[in-house]
């Protein structure tokens, strides 16, 4: 996935574009971040539709590099909350890893996103959150 295709699927992700997001995966994908694990393109969807019914989600890219088999990316990732995401909503949808937020809260987060890729697509993704300095 060359720098450009990257771009697109970040685009996709911040317009919340959940079929297109869905389409830069294979057939099943894993997702690992945070405790949520997720093994299908449905469920991605599913996931991210429940997740930003409650927050808005930006991901901005500082460093990237990729090779056929790899993606990194080091990025900053804003996490607004648009209402309300208690402890069990998110224990409710399989999020229990993730913090609650109130309304009008906002997150800064660098964080270090892995994807390993087969023909092209993502086959899995990792993430570590670093200190923000």
């Amino acid at each position: 996935m060359d720098r450009a295709a990257y771009d697109r699927y970040l685009a996709a992700f911040n317009a919340k574009d959940y079929a297109a997001i869905a389409d830069f995966y294979i057939d099943p994908p894993m997702l690992r971040f945070f405790g949520v694990e997720i093994r299908s393109r449905h469920e991605l969807k599913d996931f991210y539709g429940f997740l930003h019914a409650y927050i808005t989600e930006t991901i901005t890219v500082l460093n990237y590099a990729a090779s056929d088999t790899l993606a990194a990316v080091e990025a900053m990732v804003c996490v607004e909350a648009m209402r309300d995401l208690t402890a069990e909503t998110l224990l409710a949808h399989g999020a229990s890893g993730l913090m609650p937020m109130r309304s009008g809260d906002r997150i800064e987060m660098r964080q270090f996103i892995h994807y390993r890729l087969k023909g092209g697509r993502i086959s899995s993704v990792e993430c570590a959150m670093l200190e923000h300095r």
